[in-house]
């Protein structure tokens, strides 16, 4: 329930996370909310800053652009190990993720940002290696959350949705592109038009170009 009411901006980037507020709300006692908040922290939607608490975590275009520098190193590698362990179901499993995702272009963003992370965690669950997994979950998570917070016109949204297909493509051996090639075109894609929601004016930066890995464009793509 907490990773949805972040994931769907309820709760906004920065915001203190209280624990008997959220126990009250959420008509729970303080225990599995404390319990809850420390495995959103493991997750990376969650920072715990001294004097200060809980609160949900909150990224510049200069976070995203690191967090996404090492991601292509990551996922380019969780590429390579899903392609290994491919199946006929684990292929199904992928694209059955695809289309929900490819067609989600009018959902609302915190919808399109589940899907996209369910397909890429999918990826990452085929890899075999559950250090990568976790890894990955806790560093990208909170790059897929300050998503919801930005507003895309429509063809963009449908770029970036149909700018998975070359990973299946990889994953299903129908390409001859390399895992960082795809993964770079993948983390390339910019998010020109792009202004932040009136709430998150000021919150993060906004018109930068940054760089990444041969000059990848690599501002808030998932």
């Amino acid at each position: 329930m907490l990773t949805e009411t972040i994931l769907s901006g309820k709760i906004k980037p920065g915001e203190r996370l209280n624990e008997s507020q959220l126990a009250r709300d959420l008509k729970v006692s303080r225990a599995p909310i404390r319990e809850a908040l420390q495995q959103l922290q493991q997750q990376g939607l969650v920072v715990n800053t001294p004097r200060r608490g809980m609160s949900v975590i909150q990224l510049d275009d200069d976070d995203i652009k690191k967090i996404n520098s090492v991601r292509l190193i990551l996922e380019a590698e969780a590429l390579r190990l899903a392609h290994a362990n491919m199946t006929k179901e684990s292929g199904a499993r992928l694209m059955q993720a695809l289309h929900r995702l490819e067609r989600s272009g009018s959902a609302t963003p915190s919808v399109r940002v589940r899907l996209d992370l369910e397909f890429h965690r999918t990826i990452w669950s085929l890899t075999g290696n559950e250090y990568l997994e976790r890894i990955l979950t806790s560093m990208a998570s909170p790059v897929f959350a300050h998503s919801v917070f930005r507003i895309l016109k429509s063809e963009k949204i449908r770029h970036i949705l149909y700018s998975h297909r070359p990973l299946l493509a990889f994953l299903q051996s129908e390409t001859d592109q390399t895992a960082e090639a795809i993964m770079a075109e993948h983390l390339r894609v910019p998010w020109g038009q792009v202004e932040s929601r009136p709430e998150m004016a000021g919150a993060a930066g906004r018109g930068k170009s940054y760089r990444v890995a041969r000059g990848a464009d690599n501002r808030g793509l998932t």
